[in-house]
């Protein structure tokens, strides 16, 4: 059965821009123009134009046109990626101070010394033992959140928790409120649990609660997933006034709140967690990743008590516990002070790497928190954010555009810089080429 003209069309263009014979930033023909040129309706030749932008081989610009776009490699922002010795990956963060190999070493002599390590051999309970849960418990208590043991869920990091939460607590179909600009690992999930994301635009230093409150008297909103406390990618800290008025849309209006904390150890003397708000609607999620050990995959999730069985139900069903050597030797850095002693070098260690930023990119438009280990750079009008990352990656130079991070059709030009992955002379070399070239696409 031969295909519509429609689907041809849509080849045609897919194969030239995949065999390049319309080369990255070629601006095509007005959606009339199409038409006209083909023998289509308007409404067909802009259904053309929507097919090619869903398989990312265009990108259509309010008041510029639609544009060929540059084919970036695999990862961007979502999926880690190995890339060769020779690259420098400022899209994906692996913060480390020093000692942090010799504290693991020592962790692993001394759980090998003591304790009963035929136990960490067999299943742990899902929800991990009661006593680690207790200690994670004082641990969250220390950022400002009342929980006990029977509320804290162990999982195998920040992302398996938030995965847990979407298919635990909601249901295929429901709408969650997200910022327009949002982490790439909720995207995933929700696409995983078949969620309908609605995206949210940035007010300041926080959502558009207006916005939120409007979309929540429009639709039938089930949750809304923020990140108060070191917003990623723009590095917010929400006033202690917005989070008021955020839970009491919530409330108002039913929602569940998925309160992401995984970069929150870095704003020293942030406003209250939303989960100490609103602790009857407000899952936590945290891990840590960021702060300890991105190979630790130790996190964790506070609930509403009656929320717990079937959290872990959800956890049962995709690893059934987290690995409990990992989870002992986390627990053990709790009780004796080395997570909060790691998490202060790192606040260090990130504020460094900020001014390092300020000072290479000085005379360019950023976006960061002063403690974070990440800067939004928009880009110049004139410049194109797959043009920038394709020239950096010719440099060896790997960074991530908002493409992966965006929930809105209107996808901004920007980049995030990962500042917490490469040394600090590294990451001093490789900004000042990125301010390079920049400049030179801006001109």
């Amino acid at each position: 059965m031969p295909q519509p003209r429609y689907n041809q069309l849509v080849d045609r263009l897919a194969d030239d821009i995949r065999a390049r014979r319309l080369r990255p930033g070629t601006r095509l023909p007005t959606h009339r123009e199409l038409a006209a040129r083909e023998g289509l309706a308007l409404v067909t030749a802009t259904r053309v134009y929507a097919e090619l932008q869903a398989m990312g081989l265009v990108s259509g610009e309010t008041g510029r046109g639609t544009f060929v776009k540059e084919a970036l490699p695999r990862g961007q922002g979502i999926d880690l990626h190995a890339w060769s010795a020779d690259t420098v990956d400022l899209s994906f963060n692996n913060p480390s101070v020093p000692d942090q190999a010799e504290l693991f070493r020592a962790a692993l002599r001394q759980l090998a010394a003591a304790g009963d390590l035929e136990a960490l051999l067999r299943y742990q309970p899902h929800a991990g033992r009661e006593h680690e849960r207790a200690t994670v418990a004082r641990h969250v208590g220390s950022r400002g959140l009342s929980a006990s043991a029977d509320t804290v869920l162990l999982v195998s990091g920040a992302q398996h928790g938030l995965t847990t939460v979407t298919t635990a607590l909601l249901e295929p179909g429901d709408v969650v409120a997200v910022d327009a600009l949002t982490y790439p690992g909720f995207k995933l999930a929700a696409e995983a649990s078949r969620l309908e994301l609605a995206p949210i635009p940035a007010a300041g230093h926080g959502p558009d609660l207006d916005a939120l409150a409007a979309l929540c008297r429009r639709r039938r909103v089930r949750a809304v997933y923020a990140m108060p406390t070191l917003h990623n990618p723009l590095g917010w800290v929400m006033s202690a006034t917005r989070r008021r008025e955020l839970v009491a849309i919530a409330r108002k209006h039913g929602l569940m709140m998925i309160e992401d904390a995984a970069y929150a150890f870095l704003a020293d003397g942030a406003p209250p967690p939303l989960a100490s708000l609103a602790p009857e609607t407000t899952v936590y999620v945290s891990s840590l990743s960021k702060s300890v050990a991105t190979g630790l995959r130790v996190g964790f999730v506070c609930a509403p008590r009656e929320w717990v069985p079937r959290l872990e139900r959800a956890i049962r069903a995709t690893t059934w516990n987290t690995p409990a050597t990992m989870t002992a030797i986390a627990c053990g850095w709790i009780e004796d002070g080395t997570v909060a002693r790691l998490e202060a070098d790192k606040r260090r260690d990130a504020m460094l790497r900020q001014d390092v930023a300020a000072e290479v990119l000085g005379g360019l438009k950023r976006i960061s928190h002063p403690a974070s280990y990440f800067v939004w750079l928009p880009l110049p009008q004139e410049v194109r954010a797959d043009a920038i990352a394709m020239a950096l990656m010719r440099e060896h130079i790997c960074v991530s555009t908002a493409h992966p991070f965006a929930t809105s059709a209107q996808v901004p030009h920007a980049i995030r810089l990962a500042l917490g992955s490469v040394s600090v002379s590294t990451l001093r070399r490789s900004l000042e080429t990125v301010a390079g070239v920049i400049a030179d696409q801006a001109y």
